[in-house]
């Protein structure tokens, strides 16, 4: 089964906990400490392949986990760190969250890390110094990554064929391509995306049939709204419209009128206007028909092709001009790149992550990324673990907040939903 959108769950691997242990052997019973720190949690990654081009069993499959990190050994030994979980998908694919963009897979083989697992924690070796003989004291592990996204899949096609429903658009792509879409003489035949190659001399282009328009498609009805999105990356269109249609005109604002409603105005595309179907009536009737629209449109004669599937008339014709709009289309594309690349600024940050105080009822709220992840990875249960975090807070200027907050020795602090007594 076609499916191009999915949401899924997705959680990276925890990180192991650091070890609290000091050596020990038959000559040496009080030994230094030998913690060893805890492994790396899995990072969830995704991986463009050709080998794929449906979003069909994420669909299925909505929870997807990376192994957790192994907690350090004695004698210093490293926890295993958690094996990533590669999960593939179809190049085209756009991964969203929070109805954001943050990665769009394009090239084969392309690899991102969505989910990040979590750090390990540091072992009671870590900190010895020389003031610090016998640290009796292990961080805990960070949890890893906990995403909830869409996945988007938009068809890597150079050129689309829109139309409404039977306008001819799979038969026309059967006879000059490769694909072998399913062709029936009734509505909504096609029911998911169809692609093709087509050769032209030394040249060839990627070409997909995007199932029928109908109006008020880009606001949900009927199918077009599902597969409006496989149209955005393509360069150029073909507008397909049925020359025995009541109503020729009315079939070709139609489809402009749903390319520019679409989230994404698609309408400025270069395009072609074909009429199909062109066997069925006679010579001078279809000549009325092509001026009728070309005079519409504000466009010539020759700018209004007429094909037959069934004779082959004027195919060879459409698919050079295709082609040439699609060679200029895709020179003026990277024009604008290039444009685009050149007005770039680099914008940069201040690396040093800052931190709030807030007065609750009972407590005072601490909040800010690098002060939460400290308290995160400290075992409360460990009074030198709780010392270490006390004098992070003392040296990140944690203490002289409070103290302007009010706050007083005794008091108590709630970070990263951990409770402490300053």
């Amino acid at each position: 089964m076609f499916t191009d959108v999915a949401t899924v769950k997705l959680q990276a691997g925890r990180g192991g906990d650091g070890r609290l242990s000091f050596r020990s052997s038959r000559g040496n019973p009080k030994g230094g400490p030998d913690g060893g720190d805890g492994g790396r949690g899995g990072n969830i990654i995704f991986k463009v392949s050709h080998n794929t081009n449906t979003l069909s069993k994420y669909r299925v499959n909505r929870l997807w986990n990376a192994e957790n990190g192994e907690s350090g050994g004695t004698n210093q030994r490293h926890g295993k760190n958690g094996s990533d979980t590669t999960l593939v998908v179809p190049n085209g694919t756009v991964i969203l969250e929070d109805d954001v963009i943050i990665a769009d897979l394009t090239e084969e083989g392309q690899e991102v890390v969505i989910a990040k697992g979590g750090s390990g924690g540091f072992g009671n070796a870590h900190f010895k110094s020389s003031i610090r003989q016998a640290p009796k004291m292990a961080e805990l592990g960070e949890d890893g990554e906990y995403k909830v996204i869409t996945l988007e899949l938009k068809l890597i096609a150079d050129v689309g064929l829109v139309g409404l429903p039977n306008a001819g658009k799979s038969t026309l792509l059967s006879m000059v391509s490769n694909a072998k879409p399913e062709i029936a003489g009734y509505a909504f035949t096609t029911l998911s995306p169809n692609l093709g190659v087509v050769d032209i001399h030394d040249d060839s282009f990627l070409i997909a049939d995007i199932p029928g328009l109908i109006e008020g498609a880009s606001k949900g009805k009927g199918l077009g709204v599902d597969f409006l999105r496989h149209i955005e990356r393509c360069n150029v269109l073909l507008h397909l419209i049925d020359v025995n249609s009541q109503d020729i005109v009315k079939d070709y604002e139609t489809i402009r009128g749903e390319l520019k409603s679409y989230s994404v105005d698609i309408s400025d595309r270069p395009f072609i206007v074909v009429l199909t179907k062109s066997e069925t009536l006679e010579d001078a009737k279809l000549h009325q028909i092509r001026e009728t629209l070309a005079k519409h449109i504000g466009v010539s004669l020759d700018k209004i092709h007429t094909i037959s599937a069934v004779t082959t008339m004027g195919l060879q014709t459409l698919m050079q001009d295709t082609n040439k709009m699609l060679m200029s289309a895709q020179k003026q594309a990277a024009k604008q790149t290039s444009i685009v690349k050149d007005e770039l600024k680099v914008i940069t940050i201040d690396d040093e992550v800052g931190f709030e105080v807030e007065k609750k009822s009972d407590y005072y709220q601490v909040t800010g990324e690098d002060i939460e992840r400290f308290a995160r990875k400290t075992n409360l249960d460990q009074p030198d673990g709780v010392r270490r975090l006390k004098d992070i807070l003392k040296k990140k200027g944690v203490f002289k907040e409070l103290c302007a907050k009010g706050a007083n020795k005794g008091d108590k602090l709630k970070i990263a939903g951990k409770d402490l007594t300053w």
